[in-house]
Parts: C-alpha cells; sequence; structure tokens
C-alpha cells in the first residue's frame, strides 16, 4: 500500500468515526451517496457547481450534505432556509472555513476570509462607517462624475468598452482618492490579473483537496498538476503590489498635500494620535484592499451582464430609453432626483443581478458550533456553509421563466416597484456586503446614463449579418459573460463628444 492510498485510508476511517460521534441522534442533511474517501461531489460540474447544486436542490431538497475528502459541504438553495440560518442564527453561521489555499496565494489580508473575530470585527466596525447608508449618500457626486466620464470613454471608443467599464468604477477613487486613467491603467492591470487568479483558483472545491493534503503545496510548479502553485506565487507578487503600492500612493499624496479626499486619507487624519494608530493604519491598508477587489469586480461584472441582456432583449431596453426621454428629456441628462420616477431603470437593476448573478456561490461560511435545523444536524468542526445563489435567482416558483431577462417580474400592479430587492445577491447575516447602498447607487446610475445616450446591439460582419453572442460566463468564485463583439452607438444622429460634454455641464 502506498503512502498515499495509506493516507487517504486514515482520513475515510477518522471521517466516518467522527460523523458518527456527530449525529447526536440526528442525521446529516440528505446528498448523494458518497464514494469512499473522495466523497460525493465527483459529479460536480467543476465549471459550474452552481447548477449541478441547484440540479441536486430538485432530488434531495433546499439543504444538501455533501463531502469531499475531509471537507463537509453543506449547501443551501432556498433563501428562505439562508435567511433562517445566517440571519437569525447569525451567531453561529458567521464564521469562515479554512481555506488552506488563502495564504499561498497572499490573501490573509482580505476582511471577506478573516475568521470571525477581533480582526474581523475592527474592520467591519471601519467599513461601516465609511459605507452606512447615509455615508454612501456622500459619493453621489462623485459616482455621477464617474458614469459621466463612463459616456464620453464609450462614445470615443466603444470598442474598448470593456476598459471603460472598469475604469469607471467609483471604488478607486473613493477608497484611495486615485483617478484610474481611461484604458489599461498600471494599478487596475496588476489588480486584474491578482483577482483573476484568485477568482479562478480559491473554489471551495479545490481548497478541499489542498486541506486534505496540505503537503501539494510544497510540490514545485512543474511538477505534473500542480499548475496552481506557480499561480499562487504569481498571486502573491500581484497582491502584494496592489496592497502596498495602492496604499503608499495616498500616503505619498497627502504628505504632498495633492491628495483629494478618500476613505483611507479621512481614517488615517481621525487615527493620528490615537494608541492604536499603528494598527488601525494597517487595518485601513487591508481593508482599502479588499473594498476595491469586491467593488471594482462586482460593478464591472455586473455591467457586463447588463450590456449583455440589452443586446438579447432589445425591447427592453427600448422600453427603458421610452420612460427615460417622457421623464428626463433630451436637454439633460438623468440623475439621482430622477430615480424615484424611473421604476423600470431599478427593475433592470434587480432583474440584470438576478438573471446572471456575479457571485452566484456567494463567499462560503462557516459554522462556529453543531446546529439542528428542520431535524438534520449541520455539524461544527470542519463545515462549510455554501448559500447558491444561483439557485436562488432561479426559483422557478418565485421567477418562472427565470433563464428569460423580464423586469417587469419586479413592476406590481400598480406600477410601483415590488418588495423584492434582491438582498441576497449581497450575502447573508453578519458577513453580508456593507457596501451595497454605494454599489446599488453607482450601477444604477451608470446603467441608466448608458439608456440614455447609447443604443447596444449584435455587431456586424462583413456582410452585414449580425454576429450571434452565445452569452457564455467564465468560471470561479465570481465570474462575468466571456468578452463579446458588440455594437455601442448614439442614439441620437446629433450626439458627439461636444454635444455630450454639453450636456454633461447642462446637468451639473
Amino acid at each position: 500500500m502506498t503512502p498515499l492510498i495509506a493516507l487517504a485510508f486514515l482520513v475515510a476511517v477518522t471521517l466516518l468515526a467522527r460523523e458518527r460521534k456527530r449525529c447526536k441522534g440526528f442525521p446529516l442533511p440528505p446528498g448523494p451517496p458518497p464514494l469512499p474517501v473522495v466523497g460525493n461531489v465527483t459529479g460536480i460540474d467543476t465549471e459550474a457547481p452552481w447548477l449541478s447544486y441547484a440540479k441536486w436542490g430538485a432530488v434531495y431538497g433546499d439543504l444538501i450534505y455533501t463531502r469531499l475528502f475531509s471537507q463537509h459541504i453543506v449547501v443551501i438553495n432556498s433563501e428562505k432556509v439562508a435567511k433562517a440560518l445566517m440571519e437569525h442564527r447569525s451567531h453561529i453561521y458567521s464564521g469562515r472555513p479554512v481555506f488552506a489555499t488563502t495564504e499561498p496565494y497572499g490573501m490573509c489580508f482580505n476582511t471577506v476570509l478573516l475568521p470571525y473575530g477581533p480582526s474581523w470585527r475592527l474592520h467591519r466596525r471601519l467599513m461601516h462607517q465609511a459605507l452606512r447608508p447615509d455615508a454612501a449618500l456622500t459619493y453621489r457626486p462623485a459616482q455621477l462624475q464617474k458614469a459621466h466620464d463612463l459616456l464620453l470613454n464609450l462614445i470615443a471608443s466603444p470598442e474598448n468598452y470593456l476598459d471603460h467599464l472598469h475604469s469607471g468604477s467609483t471604488i478607486m477613487s473613493t477608497v484611495y482618492g486615485y483617478e484610474p486613467a481611461s484604458g489599461k491603467d498600471a494599478f487596475l492591470v496588476v489588480i486584474d490579473k491578482a483577482t483573476q487568479i484568485i477568482s479562478e483558483d480559491l473554489r471551495p472545491e479545490v481548497a478541499a483537496i489542498i486541506n486534505t493534503f496540505p503537503f501539494l503545496l510544497r510540490f514545485p510548479s512543474w511538477f505534473p498538476g500542480m499548475r496552481m502553485n506557480g499561480r499562487a506565487a504569481e498571486a502573491r507578487r500581484y497582491a502584494k503590489d496592489w496592497v502596498e503600492t495602492t496604499f503608499q500612493y495616498t500616503q505619498q499624496a497627502m504628505a504632498a498635500a495633492t491628495f483629494a479626499p478618500c476613505m483611507i486619507s479621512d481614517a488615517m487624519r481621525k487615527a493620528e494620535g490615537n494608541s492604536d494608530a499603528g494598527e488601525l493604519t494597517e487595518a485601513m491598508k487591508h481593508i482599502a484592499a479588499t473594498m476595491f477587489m469586491a467593488g471594482a469586480e462586482t460593478t464591472q461584472s455586473t455591467l457586463r451582464v447588463f450590456i449583455l441582456a440589452m443586446i438579447l432583449y432589445p425591447e427592453v431596453q427600448e422600453r427603458a430609453q421610452a420612460l427615460i426621454d417622457s421623464i428626463v428629456g433630451t436637454d439633460r441628462l438623468p440623475n439621482f432626483d430622477d430615480r424615484e420616477s424611473l421604476p423600470y431603470l431599478d427593475a433592470i437593476l434587480r432583474e440584470t443581478m438576478r438573471w446572471r448573478p456575479v457571485f452566484p456561490l456567494c463567499i462560503p461560511h462557516a459554522t462556529t458550533e453543531d446546529d439542528i435545523y428542520d431535524g438534520y444536524l449541520i455539524p461544527k468542526a470542519g463545515s462549510t456553509i455554501i448559500p447558491n445563489i444561483w439557485a436562488m435567482a432561479h426559483d422557478e416558483n418565485k421567477y418562472p421563466n427565470s433563464l428569460e431577462f423580464v423586469p417587469e417580474r419586479f413592476i406590481a400592479a400598480d406600477g410601483t416597484l415590488t418588495d423584492d430587492r434582491i438582498e441576497y445577491a449581497f450575502g447573508f447575516g453578519r458577513r453580508g456586503c456593507v457596501g451595497k447602498h454605494m454599489a446599488d447607487a453607482s450601477l444604477w446610475s451608470s446603467m441608466t446614463l448608458m439608456l440614455a445616450i447609447f443604443k447596444f446591439a449584435k455587431a456586424k460582419d462583413a456582410n452585414g449579418n449580425d454576429i450571434d453572442i452565445d452569452g457564455r460566463m467564465c468560471t470561479g468564485v465570481a465570474i462575468h459573460p466571456l468578452p463579446f463583439p458588440c455594437s455601442i452607438t448614439p442614439r441620437s444622429l446629433e450626439m458627439n463628444a461636444d454635444r455630450l460634454a454639453e450636456l454633461i455641464r447642462a446637468s451639473g
């Protein structure tokens, strides 16, 4: 018997013994039949595990138990169950799994991955101070300015729309006081590379293998199957540049008195003279990097989904533009004062987040003690809790024809918005997204202003025929539509860069 087989056998025996001890008369949630040692996730679609989990839900219910080697995984396919556990019992479900991949990939700083404890509470408090609902209102002028910049960039070079969506994010200026250059900004390139690797590699399925067999991290990257070790080293280099260089930029700008007020500068000024100033500064450095990673990725990915939807569902685009024209007119651009009069635009925003959620499996939670729900045991040690956002967003009982893009599902009979705000897209309980109010405003302003000025359509080939779009998504922790050709043209023949600049000035 080889050492690896012996180790695997020992793991299997240990797991069975622990499970019998934990059950205490209550069964684990149902799930697919397990195989020895490996567990019961061998049939999962590794490119889109959320789809496999959703299919399992049709067989086993809203709460599913599965195991990969030593990693216990409980999947939640229902919004109702997710709220019952992670919100109403948040003291049990606010932990994070211990991922053996976190340190090798340079992610120890990440607030999102911190265990539930003092460091996380400090991060959370500082983030809440900067992003609570009333504080988020102060960012609206900057959000409109960024949306205006996005329009100017799109009219100048619509073929580079992906770059414009990224550099148009308000998060960089809000957090660091840094204005990204249009196109491929140097800071954004580094952060993009780190984010891509991390999103693709830091899936629970990958972490479970490394957690069980940590010695794999010692293999050289050239060893067959160990490419991830080379990618981990690359991610560490990018992450260090991203955390340190961007923070140093703000510090240098503050020292030279050339900085724009931002979250970091405000926090550092408040920390001056405090006995714990060093701790607060280090926390702010890590919070800033976390916020940028989460905010930039979510915003640009959601806007990609939005553009895809407008192209594939032109009737939705036309209805929205007709409403904007009737409420706002053509002599100025929409602003936040118009939002209440444009409920269909909010419906489009909600449907965009529901149709193709960019975090289909959320970020996993972990239990801090044993729990019993609906007669099933959810064990403490080693349990990863995965809310399947995709399944919740495509619940046919709540969203008939869920694969179709239908904003009208969020409009009540009297023309007002329904109460369904797609809150699950921002996570659950104490681990929910603190920046959701800022993200909501940023997305609404960008979507509404783009619809006011541009028409989105399929690109044409050399013969003038439409180029079909398959709408495929990338895979990873965060997903977005793969690059697709499209036509982005001004709705008005009179619209050009000069006319657009006039409209921006007229809009204040």
